[in-house]
């Protein structure tokens, strides 16, 4: 009874399946609270709401301080029922999940409540309630491909920070040898010429430190130049990064349904891989016409029923086909 009443809180909290109504309503209700949350986070900071509303924005923060923790101890209760991720062992495993990032985004939702117990700044809580918002990665499908990007692309992001900071080191020295006479109180040093080189290769550019000398200008119009390339490095490496995930999970999704087939199942890998290939995904809504009597029989569908994700709620009972 104890072992089956984890499982079904971890497949409940973990793994709700778009027939899954009472999970699904749960994770709705989660994402409504977490948006919720944010908002009243915000209004709380205008005076004249917050001075109206104070005891409801108090109410409603120990409500979802409450849910969240709650939460919060049933994912770690139910947390050795992950098969997947080596978190079997009673301790261990749970101190694993503790310390995995998601866990601490659940943490930090609603743990700056009870920090205020001991006298730690207000003001700097109301700013790491703001990290509620980061819970809907758990909810959301884009937020954890995106996630799933940046950790499958790391080493090229890191080679393109690292080419950020010496290009923010050379020009900043540069300009710290051409300005220094001239301008000493803004390029007193290397770091504060840094200030000027960081808002003019993020292509910001306040305006509040200028070089005036003639070197000092042309080196100028290079930072800038090299600025546009280095805001679009690492754009590049995401977008790319971003294109190559959707694509690497239809390809699964795909390749999933053509081999549970009973027609493909005696091909072998490169065969079904070359069927995926050329499959072309496309969204109707229901009642619609796939073919009629008379077309000719020039096309293969297969047509499966579209379930919204955990982050959609706009597709109804929509069809795919293949």
């Amino acid at each position: 009874m104890y072992a089956h009443l984890k499982r079904a809180t971890h497949l409940f909290l973990d793994s709700s399946s778009p027939g899954d109504k009472a999970g699904m309503s749960f994770d709705f209700f989660m994402i409504a609270l977490i948006v919720a949350n944010v908002f009243a986070i915000i209004l709380e900071t205008v005076e004249s709401v917050y001075s109206r509303s104070s005891e409801f924005f108090f109410w409603f923060e120990v409500v979802s301080v409450a849910i969240f923790t709650v939460e919060y101890v049933f994912r770690v209760w139910s947390s050795t029922e992950d098969l997947g991720r080596h978190y079997q062992h009673p301790i261990k495993g749970r101190l694993r999940f503790i310390l995995s990032p998601m866990a601490m985004i659940d943490l930090l939702a609603f743990l700056p409540f009870y920090l205020a117990f001991f006298g730690i700044d207000l003001r700097m809580l109301r700013a790491i309630r703001l990290l509620r918002f980061l819970k809907l990665s758990r909810y959301s499908p884009a937020l954890s491909v995106i996630g799933a990007v940046v950790k499958a692309q790391h080493k090229a992001l890191t080679a393109a920070l690292l080419v950020m900071l010496i290009a923010l080191l050379f020009s900043s020295s540069i300009l710290f040898i051409l300005e220094q006479d001239v301008q000493p109180d803004k390029f007193a040093s290397i770091p504060d010429a840094m200030w000027w080189s960081l808002a003019t290769l993020t292509t910001v550019g306040y305006g509040d430190v200028t070089p005036i000398t003639p070197l000092g200008r042309f080196f100028g119009a290079i930072t800038m130049v090299i600025g546009v390339g280095m805001f679009a490095l690492p754009t590049g490496v995401i977008a790319t990064g971003f294109a190559d995930e959707i694509r690497k999970r239809d390809f699964v999704v795909n390749w999933k349904l053509v081999s549970n087939v009973p027609l493909f199942q005696g091909l072998d890998a490169a065969q079904v891989a070359e069927i995926v290939s050329v499959l072309m995904p496309l969204v109707v809504p229901s009642n619609y016409a796939v073919v009629r009597v008379g077309d000719d029989a020039d096309s293969m569908f297969f047509i499966i029923p579209h379930y919204p994700d955990k982050s959609d709620i706009s597709c109804g009972d929509n069809m795919v086909l293949l």
